[in-house]
């Protein structure tokens, strides 16, 4: 029997934020176990600043998959919302889904910086 693990997903987009990320968590919940969902909120760009803003949040999932199957997996999600992974790391995007916290430690140092995230995360927590 494989270890089910539980982590949170920062999620956030500047394309279309409404409907990808609609899309997104429906994947995730069809696919894995979707434990909650944070508020969703409108976040000024990061880095590059003359784009739309983000709308960012977090979701907690659980999975039978490890970190990295996971981390992959979300990549896998991403590319089929059409991710352009030419764009400069803080350029526009249709979805941006990373693995936060897992089994209750914080694996993305972000957490510690981005107040919207931090607030996000702790909200399904």
């Amino acid at each position: 029997m494989s270890k089910v693990n539980t982590c949170v997903v920062g999620v956030g987009s500047n394309i279309q934020p409404e409907e990808n990320i609609r899309e997104a968590l429906r994947i995730l919940e069809e696919e894995q176990t979707l434990l909650s969902v944070s508020a969703m909120v409108e976040t000024e760009p990061i880095g590059i600043t003359d784009q739309p803003a983000f709308m960012n949040g977090a979701v907690k999932v659980s999975t039978s998959m490890k970190q990295l199957e996971f981390a992959a997996y979300l990549k896998n999600i991403e590319d089929r919302l059409k991710r352009d992974r030419s764009q400069p790391r803080f350029g526009p995007r249709t979805i941006d889904l990373d693995v936060v916290v897992w089994n209750g430690k914080v694996v993305d140092r972000d957490y510690y910086s981005r107040e919207f995230l931090k607030n996000a995360v702790d909200e399904v927590l």
